[in-house]
């Protein structure tokens, strides 16, 4: 798009910035938003078939930026929370009733009941380990009695379900507790300075940046948190062809120093989310997609359901990783 349509699209993006399910809008909010459906949001759903009121999302978090622009434009996304070990559905926002919380995975389902486990230690007050009990939790591994063990914890008697996903509540709609999860207890980085850091968090944010594609924070036993970047590659065409920069290759354009300035100030403007020790001190382009699976026959960086593979991450681009910490 140029000229106008283009000026009323980022326009109309702008205003669902603070959207929220259970807001009250004054009169010339609403007023814009109207024209706004009117203009832009009514295309998108035409292009979806007309008929899709609601999104159900799972498996991996879904950035709130893109929640508040689907919900703003009348296609609801409720996002959920479980595992295959709880059949799947713990928690969920509801399409109806007002339950609807942008950045969190919903309310327990009416038989699950979810506790926050705060013993460990090592987060934020109100934060821990997801525990989960109720009819839906599997009984076990099969014929794995050691590792059934050691995903069951006992309190007060009974037996909850230890996720492996770091959670808090949060205030919501209806005066209820909205589950938000924080990150993967096995995914935390601990710096050289003994310092926790959750990079979930740090990576959903820089993903709301139309320039990036995907993304892996890295920091672990080092001295400061820094990251790996893949590109999102036809916008960033476009937006070297706005600023008069001669494309070639996607492997030469993240050496240009125009490119890398502006990378940096999608980092510089997600840093003032985060405390010092959470923000991102250097970073990497690669020009090479993160796929679930490689034609090549070489091991993927990503999961089937999407998640980053950090291990296999970290192994490929180790020499480079080094480099930043030199």
């Amino acid at each position: 798009m140029t000229g106008i349509k283009k000026k009323l699209f980022f326009w109309a993006l702008s205003l669902t910035d603070d959207f929220e399910h259970d807001k009250k809008y004054s009169t010339i909010d609403s007023i814009k938003l109207n024209i706004a459906d009117k203009l832009i949001f009514s295309k998108w759903r035409a292009a979806l078939g007309g008929n899709v009121l609601s999104i159900a999302t799972g498996a991996a978090a879904c950035p709130a930026k893109i929640a508040r622009v689907f919900s703003a434009a009348g296609v609801t996304i409720t996002e959920g929370y479980g595992l295959t070990e709880t059949s799947p559905v713990l928690t969920l926002n509801h399409y109806t009733g007002g339950c609807n919380k942008i950045g969190t995975v919903g309310v327990p389902l009416d038989c699950v009941e979810i506790l926050i486990d705060e013993s460990d230690g090592t987060y934020n007050p109100g934060e821990g380990e997801i525990l989960a009990a109720g009819p839906n939790i599997m009984l076990g591994y099969y014929k794995q009695p050691e590792q059934t063990a050691e995903v069951f914890k006992i309190i007060n008697g009974k037996q909850y379900f230890k996720t492996g996903d770091i959670g808090m509540w949060v205030d919501g709609p209806n005066k209820r507790k909205y589950l938000k999860i924080t990150d993967r207890k096995k995914e935390l980085l601990k710096t050289s300075g003994g310092k926790y850091v959750a990079p979930a968090p740090i990576e959903s944010k820089l993903k709301e940046d139309f320039l990036i594609e995907q993304v892996m924070v890295v920091g672990d036993s080092k001295k400061f948190v820094s990251a790996l970047i893949v590109p999102a590659e036809e916008a960033l065409k476009m937006w070297c062809s706005e600023n008069e920069i001669q494309w070639s290759s996607l492997s030469d354009i993240i050496k240009n120093e125009k490119v890398l300035n502006r990378y940096q100030q999608a980092i510089d403007n997600i840093n003032k989310n985060f405390s010092h020790i959470e923000q991102i001190k250097k970073f990497i382009l690669t020009a090479n997609t993160w796929e679930a699976v490689r034609a090549d026959g070489t091991e993927s960086e990503l999961t089937p359901t999407m998640k980053l593979k950090r291990r296999v991450i970290l192994t490929k681009y180790a020499r480079e990783i080094e480099k930043m910490y030199v």
